[in-house]
């Protein structure tokens, strides 16, 4: 059984690649359960690229398309075909811990709802969207919740959970919200789709930065690989940091210090720890923002990221640097996502496995719940008057 995939902010594949890899086999009929590419969308060119060499096996495939998701044809299947399966990591911007967490009301926050489109137009029998922790608090709790109901409207039944990726064998503390929605028809066959349980549940167990970086050694000449280069003042206050810390370490001689404030649990040329798992990924920052070895005096090559976020040596980024290091950095880790859509595959085949409940905060009869509280507690005109006068005094 193929199951033809479309997906929206596609970034450079790693969503794609861990359902490309899922396998499941229907232990009743001998089958073999899959995803298969059929089409998808980006607004970054250099990632466009990246995904058709990577997942397309054809750089020159058309069924990528690059441009403004306000633009796709929607709908339109003599461009975008049919699908079975649905996957968008809709941008975080205005939803990371790290800026001003606009919400719905930034430049990006609305952008969920191209993929509620999406479920509209071609109703498929499962989705995966894929977006930051933050997104909990956003607009103080409403953005989450607004953004579950429009999916649940679209006819599935949901599973929001917060993924620590650590717990998932990912040498990675990378922690976000995947929601799979399974169509509300296989939901009352008997379709149901439960958390998978962590690979790692003990901290002592985590894989750490030092054995996805080593084990197996980073070629030479491997893709992606050229090294860093600093001033001499940058390699000597990184000299004085130890694994773990970062440039506010005490030990750092007054004349190297940053003159920064306000940023101590910061970063900001912070060196991984060898002994846990890496801190998280990013794709943006300027200087000091680009993680460093715990060893060698320099920040981690663009490979050695992509070995944090578990994408293979052979999987080509298109770009340049920076473009390489903004697509590494903005991907979803392809074995996190292996293990969300092979429990997917299982749960449409019938086959049982390990699995966890939601995370609490994240149960959605709780969420949805709330805000029908929330709306029988709307404020009447004569509440808003008492409120005024209140205030006045």
């Amino acid at each position: 059984m193929i199951l033809k995939k479309g997906e929206l902010f596609n970034g450079p594949g790693g969503m794609a690649l861990g359902a490309k890899n899922s396998r499941v086999i229907d232990p009743k009929t001998g089958e073999e359960w899959r995803i298969e590419h059929k089409w998808s969308n980006d607004y970054d060119p250099s990632a466009c690229d990246t995904y058709r060499l990577n997942i397309c096996e054809d750089a020159e495939s058309d069924s990528v398309h690059h441009g403004p998701v306000q633009e796709l044809p929607i709908g339109d299947r003599s461009v975008l075909g049919d699908i079975d399966c649905f996957a968008f990591g809709f941008p975080c911007n205005d939803y990371s811990q790290v800026g001003e967490k606009h919400g719905l009301n930034g430049t990006f926050g609305p952008l969920y709802s191209y993929g509620v489109k999406v479920l509209k137009a071609y109703q498929p029998k499962f989705f995966v969207a894929e977006n930051v922790g933050g997104l909990q608090s956003a607009n103080e709790g409403q953005a989450f919740i607004q953004i579950l109901t429009e999916l649940q409207e679209c006819g599935y039944e949901l599973t929001p959970h917060l993924y620590k990726f650590e717990e998932y064998g990912i040498p990675q503390a990378r922690h976000r919200i995947i929601i799979v929605g399974i169509r509300k028809d296989l939901s009352e066959d008997g379709v149901e789709f439960k958390v998978p349980a962590p690979t790692t549940p003990s901290s002592a167990d985590y894989k750490t930065s030092r054995e996805a970086i080593t084990n197996p050694p980073i070629p030479e000449n491997a893709f992606n690989h050229e090294m860093p280069r600093h001033t001499a003042k940058v390699k000597e206050m990184l000299s004085y940091i130890p694994p773990g810390e970062n440039a506010w370490y005490v030990g750092i001689p007054e004349e190297l210090r940053l003159n920064v404030k306000g940023t101590r649990l910061s970063s900001i040329y912070k060196r991984l720890d060898p002994n846990r798992p890496a801190y998280t990924v990013t794709g943006s920052g300027g200087g000091g923002t680009h993680m460093y070895h715990w060893e060698e005096l320099r920040a981690l090559t663009n490979r050695e990221r992509a070995r944090l976020q578990t994408f293979p040596d052979d999987f080509v980024f298109c770009g340049s640097k920076e473009a390489i290091r903004r697509q590494i950095g903005m991907a979803v880790p392809p074995a996190g996502a292996k293990i969300v859509f092979e429990a997917i595959l299982k749960s449409l085949v019938g086959i049982e496995y390990e699995w966890v409940p939601p995370a609490q905060k994240l149960q959605l009869e709780t969420l949805l719940g709330k805000r029908k509280v929330d709306t029988e507690k709307q404020p009447t005109q004569e509440d808003q008057k008492e409120k005024q006068v209140a205030f006045n005094i």
